[in-house]
């Protein structure tokens, strides 16, 4: 006689998290823009002083790769290529003593330089 098996549930991670706080400063910037068709691209590249950084720009249009995010109005766009390397990581705007920026928490980096660009997995 067999027990049935109880199956162990995971909950799985959100693939990305755009902060209320990010959200609201990018919908901010698009207002400033008077462009209310642009949205948030994402990116990784090559470069930097620990071998990819991040990148940010607007951009009106959604390509067939893109996996879009929406959050307060905001769309948020990441090619498949970066989708990779953003798994898991948060994407944040704070506001502090040494300035205002957007910040990425990124799990998957396994070093990232002093300024918090650029990430080496």
């Amino acid at each position: 006689m067999n027990a049935p098996l109880e199956a162990a549930v995971t909950e799985m991670p959100a693939f990305l998290v755009f902060t209320d706080s990010a959200a609201d400063k990018v919908k901010q910037l698009i207002d400033e823009e008077g462009n209310p068709e642009l949205k948030l691209r994402v990116f990784v590249q090559g470069g930097g002083c620990s071998g990819f950084q991040y990148g940010f720009t607007f951009d009106e249009d959604v390509n067939e790769d893109d996996t879009v995010l929406d959050k307060n109005g905001v769309s948020l766009l990441i090619d498949s290529m970066s989708y990779q390397y953003l798994v898991g990581a948060e994407i944040d705007y704070k506001e502090d003593i040494n300035g205002a920026q957007f910040v990425i928490k990124n799990p998957n980096a396994s070093t990232t330089c002093g300024c918090g660009s650029s990430f080496s997995v």
